[in-house]
């Protein structure tokens, strides 16, 4: 009974700190987040998952736009997460982002505790990353005086820490969280955006149901992520395991006016590769024919 009250209660802060979220933004937010974080590596979104699984993970993706122009944004993330005993899970997180004349890239470690609950499975997830951010114009692409003064200033700027802060509850079937990204941008009211968009909070809940046949397990999530500056973005979205979760199937519909469709497989339990692609449906627009991301996982000494 008193775990029953705890899933409401979590699920209940979850929904609270989402809708107080909304008079933190105002208009439609452009930017999306690596489409894996929401079930092949939960990492990615909130730091308290470090490790919640046995084992070692390393995350490779790469996204970037159909029929990309030149220019055109690219993103690189890489993670590797572990549970390294005594409840502790570790974990480094890296991301690159080129757009245009602009390289941004983010390295943050993370530190995990992961408290049982009870034998059934049932856990609660802390955990903190401390990153260092790092903004570059890249001199090679500029068509023009690359003594311009102003160039080097932005280059010479200080690269500046950043934090993250995360918590989530899970057991067999429900998966409830809520992450505090970029903590010191937010509440030193800097304006300059973030390396991830400038996410300002992440919660999430979803629950998964077991079967036992060709579809092994259907999980259905809905998340909310509310971005500085711009109105918040829920992502509602469904993850569908086939053949003992050999083959999965994603879809997820975002309130920014986008869909994101894809597919997965498991290689000899160990190798895990996905395919995503998203379309923009309304409001802003691309000139390219949707995005795609590519990743791959590997699940080592489970």
């Amino acid at each position: 009974m008193k775990f029953r009250i705890l899933i409401l209660s979590a699920a209940a802060l979850t929904l609270s700190l989402s809708a107080s979220a909304q008079s933190l933004s105002k208009t439609p937010a452009l930017l999306e987040p690596s489409s894996t974080q929401y079930y092949m590596n939960q990492y990615l979104a909130n730091p308290a998952m470090a490790g919640a699984d046995s084992g070692l993970h390393v995350n490779a993706a790469y996204r970037a736009q159909m029929n990309a122009v030149e220019g055109a944004p690219e993103t690189k993330f890489f993670t590797a997460d572990g549970y390294i005993g005594n409840r502790v899970g570790a974990g480094l997180n890296v991301m690159n982002d080129k757009a245009g004349l602009l390289s941004r890239t983010r390295v943050a470690a993370t530190y995990a505790y992961h408290l049982p609950l009870n034998e059934n499975g049932s856990r609660l997830h802390f955990g903190i990353s401390l990153g260092l951010n790092f903004q570059r114009l890249d001199y090679d692409k500029i068509d023009g005086d690359n003594s311009d003064p102003a160039i080097g200033a932005f280059n010479r700027r200080d690269d500046y820490f950043e934090a993250d802060f995360g918590m989530a509850y899970t057991n067999q079937h429900w998966n409830i969280q809520a992450a505090l990204p970029n903590i010191r941008s937010t509440f030193s009211n800097k304006t300059d955006a973030t390396v991830n968009g400038g996410t300002i909070l992440f919660t999430a809940l979803s629950y998964r149901f077991l079967l036992e046949n060709a579809v092994s397990s259907i999980e259905p999530k809905l998340a909310y992520r509310a971005v500085k500056g711009y109105e918040g973005i829920a992502d509602i979205g469904l993850n569908v395991g086939i053949l003992e979760n050999v083959a999965n199937v994603t879809a997820f519909y975002h309130t920014s006016g986008s869909y994101s469709v894809g597919a997965g497989v498991r290689v000899a339990n160990t190798v895990r590769v996905l395919g995503m692609y998203t379309k923009q449906t309304s409001g802003y627009r691309t000139l390219t024919d949707g995005g795609y991301e590519i990743a791959l996982a590997l699940d080592l000494f489970r």
